[in-house]
């Protein structure tokens, strides 16, 4: 793309034609890539960064210890990318219209990191030609040390939920979050102030592990998200049979959220984030037990650019051996018993506890005999 006219320089708010601000242009890119919303906030102090740090010495971050890393920078946005003075923040629906299964929504698909991160970076490309010269900054989506929803909340585009989660009030919280750091002086967006949750607590009470605490509060140590796929050792016993058929990630908390369910977004057509064939229509069983099967380069083949790769071979047999002792029948004894011998000491210790599961169940299920 070629500069639109003079104008821009870095530190100035300046038209790129006539009439149409660098921010306009901006924004109408940032549609045209494919993002459902975008706004732009300066960067500075995270209103949110003492909260953040009070939520990790509580110990709700588990095992995610890579969460404090970067804390000065993360307390001031300025701070990630040197002389960073606004950022764009954009958001893309994942298919908050997609029907429930065992496989999150955001994870059905291609990685979100690579999709965003592409576009981003095209739109960073972008406002160089605009600006007639480059622009230092940085495009980051989940991987750097930003509060993003702190960004988000600032740009104007929604409200923390009771279930943590941003939320629209023109698409609900289905989306992903991506930032853009620039060292250009943009005019920006009003902060979003209110919050529209009002009496309803839908999320807190229908999550099925107890993880919210309270409203605005996460227990990560208790959320099958965490305990599928951030976890990376055994999953506590007590809390194997409220995963239910759940195999990786959980939607709960946004299925029941009342804004989702009147302003939730299908998937466009040709989108990066519709099911793979290997997850398309596919019961939690049905999945568990192919994993169960799966060898590590069929795994590697399957699951390439997926989000899915991030909790391994391993442990999507240990989330799939869980499913099993929920809602498997006698029909899965066979399955399970075939892994015991797995070569992965995780894998054959939640095999057998689904196993003993299922026995017990099936021996419940037997006609009792009158003596």
């Amino acid at each position: 793309m070629t500069a639109a006219g003079a104008g821009a320089t870095p530190g100035s708010t300046a038209t790129v034609r006539p009439g149409v601000t660098l921010e306009a242009r901006i924004k109408a890119q940032a549609y045209g890539l494919g993002f459902d919303l975008v706004g732009l906030t300066r960067t500075g102090p995270a209103h949110t960064a003492d909260t953040f740090d009070g939520w990790l010495q509580a110990g709700h971050a588990g095992e995610m210890q890579y969460l404090a890393r970067g804390a000065d920078k993360r307390r001031d946005s300025r701070l990630p990318v040197d002389g960073a003075r606004s950022a764009i923040v954009v958001a893309m629906n994942y298919g908050g219209r997609e029907p429930t299964g065992p496989v999150a929504r955001y994870a059905r698909g291609d990685d979100y990191h690579d999709v965003m991160i592409e576009r981003l970076r095209a739109l960073h490309a972008c406002v160089d030609a605009w600006v007639g010269e480059p622009v230092h900054g940085k495009a980051y989506v989940d991987t750097g040390p930003i509060l993003e929803r702190d960004l988000a909340r600032r740009a104007g585009l929604g409200w923390f939920g009771k279930n943590t989660m941003l939320i629209n009030r023109g698409i609900g919280s289905f989306f992903f979050l991506g930032v853009l750091l620039l060292d250009l002086d943009l005019e920006p967006d009003p902060p979003f102030e209110t919050e529209h949750c009002g009496t309803c607590t839908r999320c807190l009470d229908a999550c099925p592990t107890d993880a919210l605490s309270e409203a605005g509060v996460l227990d990560a140590r208790r959320c099958v998200s965490y305990l599928t796929i951030e976890l990376k050792g055994a999953i506590p016993p007590d809390l194997r049979e409220p995963i239910g058929g759940l195999l990786y990630g959980c939607d709960i908390c946004q299925d029941v959220c009342p804004w989702n369910v009147r302003f939730g977004r299908a998937l466009p057509n040709d989108s990066r984030y519709a099911p793979r064939e290997l997850l398309a229509g596919k019961d939690a069983r049905r999945l568990a037990r192919e994993l169960l099967g799966m060898r590590q380069e069929e795994f590697s083949r399957a699951f390439k650019g997926s989000p899915m790769k991030r909790a391994k071979l391993r442990g999507l047999k240990r989330n799939a051996a869980v499913i099993l002792g929920n809602v498997g029948t006698a029909d899965d004894i066979d399955v399970l018993t075939r892994v015991l011998e797995d070569e992965e000491p995780l894998v054959r210790e939640h095999v057998a506890s689904a196993l003993s599961r299922l026995v017990a169940r099936a021996a419940s299920a037997l006609p009792r005999v009158a003596l």
